[in-house]
């Protein structure tokens, strides 16, 4: 399996979030990235395949705001990370601000996603590696390949960042395989938390499945999105699955929702699979309450990979960097 990664992307480095009414330490942080790279020997360069397809998933406005944030920030008179702190919860619609804070509170929904100096071009980077891992698979044959994408994708939406995500990875994966004539496309979300920018993104479009397996949205974030009865709407209807577990859900009692997500998949017809892969379902994870183990993994890429269709596996989450890089060699192991 080939594995695509730049050192670009280590370029996004906040300092801190705030999470629970406290400023902590920035989870998404550059250690985890390393971790990953540590554990392989071998790792292929990436491709800039340009802007066009960001913005076949992306707004071209929010595109600009994220490559213009951090300097607006600054040359505001401010210091540190661009953190937003006013969110349009009704009536959100397009305006023209002028203002940096008015502009972070339009395209976000969470106050732990900071912009740094360096997040745009880390994000650019993490897409485009997305990109280079599904080029190369179409180009080669093989089945499988891995873009360590950081920074995350998940809950980006069309025209919003949230959870630590800016650009969503697999969904401008999806749209270029499509694009390509690739399809049908799926993507099978198996972070602990679910993957409300990607869901948002097709929800109503129906031409890629989305099945998203995660800690149930009642206790977990994002909370609002991820519940069992959201199934698509219009042209998306039926194209959209969602599987929430209770915390503490292990590998066995995982598996049962992973073969019904793989069931669906395979009904759907899929002949290229993106899977969303977050490592904060191991047992160990700081900010995540499942009990998966190392052994685990390998057992759930090894049902994944009997659909027999190309898989392209984009890096989620993961935040217990003394394991984080084991766990996921696991699971490519299993391919």
């Amino acid at each position: 399996m080939k594995l695509f990664f730049d050192d670009r992307q280590t370029a996004h480095a906040p300092l801190r979030e705030l999470h629970n009414g406290d400023w902590v330490p920035f989870a998404e942080n550059v250690e985890r990235p390393r971790s990953i790279v540590a554990a392989f020997a071998d790792w292929q360069p990436v491709r800039d395949f340009g802007m066009e397809p960001l913005l076949a998933v992306h707004d071209s406005d929010y595109l600009a705001f994220l490559e213009r944030a951090h300097r607006d920030w600054i040359a505001a008179g401010r210091s540190g990370d661009a953190i937003g702190y006013t969110f349009p919860v009704v009536r959100r619609r397009p305006l023209a601000f002028g203002r940096i804070d008015a502009d972070l509170g339009a395209f976000s929904y969470d106050a732990g996603t900071p912009i740094a100096e360096g997040t745009w071009q880390s994000a650019y980077w993490s897409a485009q590696g997305a990109l280079t891992a599904l080029d190369h698979l179409a180009a080669s044959g093989d089945r499988n390949a891995f873009a360590l994408c950081r920074p995350p994708g998940h809950h980006a939406g069309r025209d919003y960042m949230g959870g630590y995500c800016y650009l969503n990875n697999a969904a401008i994966a999806a749209r270029a395989a499509t694009a390509r004539g690739l399809g049908p496309v799926a993507i099978l979300d198996i972070d602990y938390h679910h993957g409300n920018g990607t869901q948002d993104i097709f929800y109503a479009n129906g031409d890629v499945f989305f099945a998203s397996i995660h800690a149930d949205p009642r206790t977990d974030y994002p909370f609002y999105w991820g519940h069992a009865d959201e199934r698509g709407e219009g042209a998306g209807e039926g194209a959209n699955l969602n599987l929430p577990l209770p915390r503490g859900t292990d590998g066995a009692a995982y598996r049962p929702a992973l073969d019904t997500a793989l069931a669906a998949i395979s009904d759907w017809g899929a002949k290229l699979l993106i899977v969303s892969f977050g490592a904060d379902t191991h047992s160990s994870d700081p900010i995540s309450s499942f009990a998966l183990e190392r052994e685990d993994y390998g057992d759930l890429a090894k049902a994944i990979a009997g659909l027999d269709v190309p898989t392209l596996i984009v890096m989620e989450g993961g935040y217990a960097v003394g394991d984080l890089g084991r766990n996921v060699a696991a699971f490519l192991e299993g391919f």
